[in-house]
């Protein structure tokens, strides 16, 4: 596909200038992204999108299956939450490769939060939905800002041991174990000794060929067109394998489950009884009968509790790092969770595994999920044969996807960096096998009071920058907290200070102003130079440019400021300089 076309159908309709009419096509490109590039669409790319969306649709169907089992529900949950992201996607989406979907940390929330029941993980799908495009309307994205690097590096990890280690039950096809994860890890080498050899080894076997089918597909060389065709041929069909490995390994386990069936033994625990058909289309559940009575909508939020917090929060940092790491922009995962809300889909967000898929398999418009909606679709006539999948192929499948997702060189990078950043990150680690948002919000409450100790305490030294400025006389600091450079020297020595976060006021002047010597600002003009000219300071001074300010500090003649007060005493000079 010729990239300046594709860039102009992925990247034109958000570029549009602010005063756009909301009524002109680059306006309505923006609201309807498909607009941008279907005029366009060729049988070239038809084709590439037909193979990229078929590998994703392969790729898909077992993890869904899975990543149910993750969240608690049966089966056919999974497959409900696949297809919608899909099919908004192909009208709304912004990037090619991106894809919506269900993923193994937002099942892991949806388990804690809805307590294995359908009703409560569909009604968290609507709000959090909700919640997410209400974020969007009132540009509330900042508050994502409040959880750091190290925060969500944290969660990862322990949501990525939690979901491995959640799986080894089925690995080794022990039942009867507790989801919550210490009672988890408690039960399992409890019960270590009633481990099924059947589902074990069957597991192990479908482990090692996930990894090497993975390794085959890494380790391809691309294909040229100069290539024989026999030999473009052998490479089309190992990197047709190696893409829909998922779906061959969980395939070729339900072979040999379904061998055994026939002969009347069956040393394996399966998957069994699947719901036929399409989902229908109705409301989500706003109360649920049960037993003991109808528990109302305010019950249900009020069970939910934080999860109506954490899970829009998580689903939206998930979805802008696909997003970021492919190119695109924001996905629409506020409005894809509504609708699926009314097809009985668990809440979804931005996949890292099948947008590779996706972006590896050459796609060129976002028409690629369309083909996969295509696929999920026709599961009408499959769903029968997913009662032979053995748990243990399912399990292989989750803890090859999860495996990659535990950083382990995080903590040697933040150890070199900044080991205080190890702090947050450790204590969101601990704190998630216990409760998720409890975690997350240590972590984020660690973070921030780290932040505003080192505003309130800013540490002070030399800039590498600056230091040959030292041989005119000068004296160099910096306040790292608040992005300052200061330079006290003699007078008409030149000094940098970076002003992004100063804030100065008439009665609080910003404590630099009181040196008995000069101090000279750099700063870019605009909102900083009003807060400084707002603080009223003695000696202000700025130039347009450095070599304006160099020449009056050399006290050069015909060079003068902009704007000079001359109320102050000439030991208090202060000059800010436009960037």
């Amino acid at each position: 596909m010729p990239s300046s076309v594709l860039g102009q159908a992925r990247f034109s309709s958000p570029g549009m200038a602010p005063n756009t009419c909301c009524c002109s096509p680059a306006a309505v490109q923006r609201r309807l992204p498909i607009l941008a590039w279907l005029p366009n669409y060729s049988l070239q790319w038809l084709k590439m999108d037909f193979i990229a969306g078929l590998s994703v649709g392969l790729t898909v169907i077992p993890q869904a299956l899975a990543y149910a089992e993750v969240a608690g529900l049966p089966p056919q949950y999974g497959l409900y939450s696949a297809f919608m992201g899909c099919f908004v996607y192909f009208f709304l989406g912004t990037s090619r490769d991106v894809t919506l979907g269900p993923t193994a940390i937002m099942s892991l929330l949806v388990s804690f939060y809805t307590f294995h029941e359908p009703a409560y993980a569909v009604l968290l799908a609507f709000l959090s939905g909700c919640i997410q495009l209400v974020m969007g309307v009132l540009r509330l994205g900042f508050l994502l800002d409040f959880i750091s690097c190290p925060v969500i590096k944290g969660f990862t990890s322990a949501a990525t041991i939690t979901i491995g280690f959640g799986q080894i039950k089925n690995l080794l096809g022990l039942q009867n174990i507790p989801r919550q994860f210490l009672l988890q890890v408690y039960h399992t080498f409890l019960r270590i000794g009633e481990t099924r050899v059947g589902d074990a080894v069957l597991g192990l076997v479908c482990m090692v060929l996930l990894l090497v089918l993975k390794l085959m597909r890494d380790h391809v060389p691309p294909v040229h067109p100069e290539m024989p065709p026999g030999v473009r041929l052998s490479h089309g069909l190992v990197w047709a394998a190696t893409t829909a490995r998922n779906a061959l390994v969980v395939s070729f386990a339900a072979l040999v489950a379904y061998s055994f069936e026939v002969t009347g033994y069956q040393p394996f625990i399966l998957t069994g009884e699947t719901a036929e058909g399409l989902p229908p289309v109705r409301t989500p559940p706003f109360s649920v009968t049960t037993a003991n009575g109808t528990i109302s909508f305010t019950e249900m939020v009020q069970d939910m509790g934080a999860g109506l917090a954490v899970v829009p929060l998580m689903g939206l940092l998930e979805s802008i790092a696909v997003a970021k790491a492919f190119a695109g922009l924001a996905s629409p995962t506020g409005l894809t969770n509504v609708l699926g809300s009314l097809v009985s889909s668990y809440p979804v967000t931005g996949s890292f595994g099948r947008t590779a898929v996706n972006a590896q398999s050459g796609v060129c418009t976002p028409a690629g999920g369309l083909v996969t909606v295509l696929v999920l679709l026709s599961l009408d006539y499959l769903t029968s044969l997913f009662y032979y999948i053995p748990k243990s192929a399912l399990a292989a499948v989750i803890i090859m996807a999860v495996a990659p997702l535990f950083d382990t060189k995080i903590f040697g990078t933040l150890w070199r960096i900044k080991r205080l950043d190890l702090l947050p990150l450790c204590v969101t680690f601990l704190l998630s096998f216990w409760e998720v948002q409890y975690g997350i919000l240590a972590g984020a409450l660690v973070s921030l009071l780290m932040l505003l100790h080192s505003a309130a305490r800013p540490e002070t030294k030399v800039p590498p920058t600056l230091v040959s400025q030292r041989a005119l006389g000068c004296s160099a600091w910096r306040e790292p907290a608040s992005g300052l450079f200061l330079s006290v020297s003699p007078p008409r020595c030149l000094g940098f200070l970076e002003c992004t976060h100063v804030a100065a006021s008439t009665n609080n002047p910003p404590r630099w102003t009181s040196h008995k010597q000069g101090v000279r600002l750099c700063c870019p003009l605009g909102t900083r130079l009003r807060v400084l000219l707002s603080a009223d300071l003695k000696g202000f001074q700025h130039f347009s440019t450095l070599e304006e300010a160099e020449k009056y500090l050399r006290q050069e003649p015909g060079t003068q400021p902009y704007n000079t007060r001359e109320d102050s005493a000439p030991e208090h000079k202060i000059a800010l300089l436009q960037a």
